[in-house]
């Protein structure tokens, strides 16, 4: 395993008249017979003396890559090789993820999350930017928010294997482009307004200690391609490997924005666009996150809805899962149209509540007619992107190997539902992939192969950005999403098999009741 931080065990000669090398140069000179050339840190020098005396010269050198050459961040007696850790860490801009890895032999131990301290400043990450317009000493209060939660996670999964602080020599970050900018310390309204020109795309490595992380080396952030497609994105893409495959395959990062790939090792067409937060259970009235309390799956048997709550408790609210799943119902069953209008003849749960027609999916709770519309909006986007890139590339959607579906949405979203609402095309369902949170795998490779950094630079340069907006008919392409599944139902043929069989045992239900 060849990671960006090493733990190198030297047994070395102990000064003598004959041999008066400097206590450095002996460091250096034992690492250089194992092939490393390193620099040495003021941390490793001042430890020198007495620990290499008291160790009878037998210590062990930590080594953090910077992207060009290693260096030597701490010294321990004795052979501690087997005691090798690093952080991995998605920073979202709700939830910042962490896993501890151990780099000696890849395997994960610990996974911890927490809320990204910014939220205070704005659930959404415009707010913030907009709070930093306001007033300028709001961005070091974002960027001390960003490192203070990465170091919580850090802490916790140091206790959890009651490890030392500091334990760990080196991180990986996989975050957009805002959340970087954060991060860094740096104003991000560049990333929303013309010319889009970000202030800093490629961070690479760079010292813990500037950034205030808890690691003893260097942190190595992926970069980002634009100011939409981040570097949770390029993370996401290592994750995948779609770059190394000789099949085309697509990866489709989804939430309140949507990020799009499609490619293999010839060639990557990229785009991203505005999804919408009701994928998030953002701007639904009873929308929340998925957490406790949240429906994350709907069902309906007998005329009935059955609502499966997280954390088996009194549903509070509904999570984009459940809500995919709640439309798929609605529509399969017929209580809602094509376009996606409730039908109240067909059901008693759909009644008027508060001027609008609502269906009531649990006690006390309510999915609006104004919820399905903008829901339907935001998969039309998700739809618009896909078709966009494909027509544009050429390829057809049997060609593609895999459709690699990222983010916490995707991974929990039933693909049943979502293709019986026009949001994920109609494709084998093995073919769909849930990838679950690429960016955060994405920094386990980066943090466990020096040879990703390299490779991330190969990826940028054969990605090629479309501009959805840009293309002639993307309004057009859009309202026809506008639809269930779609306006032509001969895109969707399991949802037609699906709307067929349905109606067919409704219609021989009814003549049963009649008997």
């Amino acid at each position: 395993m060849d990671g960006i931080s090493k733990k190198i065990y030297l047994e070395l000669q102990a000064p003598t008249e004959d041999d008066n090398r400097s206590d450095q140069r002996r460091i250096q000179d034992g690492l250089k017979e194992q092939g490393i050339e390193a620099k040495v840190s003021l941390r490793v020098l001042r430890k020198l003396y007495p620990l290499c005396e008291e160790a009878e010269w037998k210590v062990t050198v930590s080594l953090a890559w910077d992207g060009q050459t290693w260096h030597g961040v701490d010294l321990e007696a004795g052979d501690t090789t087997g005691l090798h850790y690093g952080v991995a860490v998605d920073l979202g801009s709700t939830t910042v993820v962490a896993r501890l890895v151990d780099c000696a032999t890849g395997k994960i131990l610990g996974e911890t999350s927490t809320f990204n301290g910014q939220i205070p400043y704005g659930t959404d990450i415009l707010t913030r930017i907009f709070h930093c317009q306001e007033d300028r000493g709001t961005l070091e209060i974002l960027r001390k928010a960003a490192a203070t939660s990465i170091t919580t996670c850090v802490r916790e999964l140091e206790a959890q294997q009651q490890l030392p602080e500091n334990s760990c020599i080196a991180m990986a970050i996989g975050g957009n482009t805002t959340m970087i900018h954060f991060l860094l310390g740096m104003d991000a309204f560049c990333v929303f307004h013309t010319p889009y020109a970000v202030h800093a795309d490629q961070p690479g490595f760079l010292p813990a200690r500037d950034l205030e992380l808890p690691v003893k080396g260097y942190v190595y952030i992926y970069p980002a391609k634009s100011n939409y497609l981040g570097g949770d994105i390029i993370s996401g893409m290592v994750a995948t490997g779609i770059y190394k495959k000789e099949k085309i395959n697509a990866f489709f990062d989804i939430g309140t924005n949507g990020e799009l790939v499609l490619g293999n090792r010839d060639f990557l067409l990229c785009g991203a666009g505005a999804a919408g937060p009701a994928l998030e259970g953002g701007v639904v009235k009873t929308g929340m996150r998925a957490m406790e309390g949240a429906v994350d799956r709907v069902k309906m048997e007998d005329g009935e809805l059955h609502c499966h709550v997280i954390g088996e408790a009194t549903a509070k609210g509904i999570c984009g899962s459940g809500i995919v799943d709640l439309l798929a119902e609605l529509f399969l069953h017929g209580w809602i149209d094509i376009r996606g209008i409730l039908q109240p003849e067909k059901s008693r749960w759909i009644v008027e509540k508060d001027g609008m027609l609502a269906v009531n999916y649990a006690p006390e709770l309510y999915f609006y007619q104004g919820d399905i519309e903008e829901f339907i909006r935001t998969k039309a986007a998700a739809y618009t992107m896909v078709a966009i890139m494909l027509r544009e590339s050429g390829i057809e959607l049997s060609e593609l190997e895999g459709f690699y579906v990222a983010g916490a949405f995707g991974k929990h979203v039933s693909k049943e539902s979502a293709i019986a609402i026009g949001m994920y095309p109609d494709m084998e369902r093995d073919r769909i992939i849930h990838a679950g949170n690429s960016s955060l795998e994405g920094a386990v490779c980066a943090l466990l192969d020096r040879g990703v950094a390299k490779e991330v630079e190969e990826i940028l340069e054969k990605m090629v950005y479309i501009q959805f907006a840009a293309v002639e008919d993307f309004l057009n392409t859009m309202v026809a999403a506008q639809a269930l599944p779609h306006t032509d139902l001969e895109r969707y043929p399991t949802v037609k098999e699906k709307l067929e069989r349905l109606r067919e045992e409704e219609r021989a239900a009814d003549v049963q009741k009649q008997k």
